[in-house]
């Protein structure tokens, strides 16, 4: 099988990097790629914005199958280009990533499906802003419609701050806050047959403690020891498989990754959010436990077989991703800074790796070497028997890496392997 990826970030190079395992995968592509994806992939420049471009390259490379990575070519309708060419593509239509890229949209399939939720307002107009803000009170939570590179959502007891983001916004959804802990649960769908993975939980402060401002993921665990046992179940009946079911009554079915951002409240389980792709630093440890080869799973789900796929297969073991980010992210980052102390990874021996970097942000410059390219750089990603195992080893392994003015979370999974 010849595959294609769509992306150039950390969740490209875990899909990459699980594809360059798989025996089935005869030739691998990725574009636009980053330096540590081309030690496994032959990468390709490409606009991964341009549904032609991406399907003239597909067609070129005579892929079996094209996996879109990113949440922005999925809404601008990348994966329906490929498929139009008549190339099996994992990753919804644009209609249906709306589930990602409207919130409110997102809102409004989960009421007609029964999805419990956060109450929210979706607000066009300050006046409209200020009446929801009191109507919920602090801690306020404070969403972007649109897409927003993960850096869309406040959440804040700052009235002032509330209203500054949500005046920002083209249009805002303001939701009452969940407590208790969150939880990311990924599901591969053909938009009939519903395949969960296993769960994850990912670090969205920047700072230790949660403290800071909200990122893109700072870090990722799985699989959850303090989980209820059958929070897969509950979240496959009550969410998974009535919003699946819902988009395919609407006309829009859902293929590919979906996405649920879930809170353990004191009500039971909530949904924050949805994703419609690989949900990034999650991919990193839940791929890392996939014992299936994964290009054959992505295809059937591709091509409406996922019924045909036997059970996920999956280790004991636990894994655990630290994000190495830029000096100032989630601001504007500083870029091109040389990093040192990267390990030496070939394809032949990652199979046997326990600790190894996935690139997010890096290029290489005039003299080959591995520079900071954007705000999250690099995610170091460990495994082992438990989670104090694998967090060992991936902190070990951050410890070796050198970047000018970068910064890390020295605190994820700690509280769960401890535990």
């Amino acid at each position: 099988m010849k595959v294609l990826v769509i992306g150039g970030g950390a969740r490209e190079h875990a899909l990459c990097r699980s594809l360059s395992l798989d025996p089935d995968v005869t030739a691998l592509h990725c574009a636009p790629g980053n330096a540590g994806i081309a030690e496994v992939a032959e990468l390709h420049a490409v606009d991964a914005l341009d549904g032609a471009a991406v399907a003239e390259l597909a067609a070129s490379l005579r892929a079996d199958l094209v996996v879109v990575g990113p949440e922005a070519p999925l809404v601008a309708g990348v994966a329906d280009a490929v498929r139009e060419r008549g190339i099996p593509a994992f990753g919804p239509s644009a209609q249906a990533a709306q589930l990602e890229g409207s919130k409110a949209f997102a809102k409004d399939v989960m009421a007609a499906a029964g999805v419990p939720t956060a109450r929210a307002y979706v607000c066009t107009t300050p006046a409209e802003i200020d009446e929801a803000l009191d109507a919920f009170g602090a801690p306020y939570v404070v969403k972007d419609d649109g897409l927003a590179a993960g850096k869309g959502v406040v959440v804040t007891s700052d009235l002032a701050v509330a209203r500054e983001h949500a005046l920002a916004c083209e249009r805002v959804v303001i939701e009452e806050f969940l407590d208790g802990p969150e939880v990311s649960l990924f599901a591969i769908t053909d938009g009939e047959t519903v395949l969960p993975l296993s769960p994850a939980q990912d670090f969205k402060r920047a700072l230790d403690g949660d403290e800071g401002p909200n990122t893109g993921g700072m870090g990722a665990y799985s699989p959850l020891p303090w989980a209820d046992p059958k929070l897969v179940d509950e979240v496959m009946e009550t969410v998974l498989r009535p919003t699946v079911d819902e988009l395919r009554r609407r006309g829009t079915p859902f293929s590919g990754l979906l996405y649920a951002g879930l809170a353990i409240t004191s009500r039971g389980v909530r949904v924050i959010e949805f994703n419609a792709r690989f949900g990034d630093p999650e991919t990193q440890v839940v791929l890392a436990r996939l014992k299936t080869p994964l290009a054959s799973v992505l295809l059937n789900a591709s091509t409406g077989n996922l019924a045909a796929e036997p059970p996920l297969r999956w280790s004991d073991g636990a894994a655990v991703t630290v994000v190495i980010a830029s000096h100032n992210y989630p601001g504007t980052p500083r870029t091109g800074d040389v990093i040192e102390g990267l390990p030496e990874a070939g394809a032949s021996d990652q199979a046997a790796q326990k600790a190894y970097v996935l690139h997010a942000g890096t290029a290489r410059d005039a003299d080959g070497r591995v520079v900071s390219a954007g705000g999250r750089v690099l995610s170091v990603t460990a495994t082992g028997a438990d989670l104090a195992t694998a967090r060992g080893r991936a902190y070990e392994l951050v410890s070796r890496i050198r970047l000018d003015g970068s910064h890390h979370r020295t605190d994820i999974a700690a509280k769960a392997a401890s535990s």
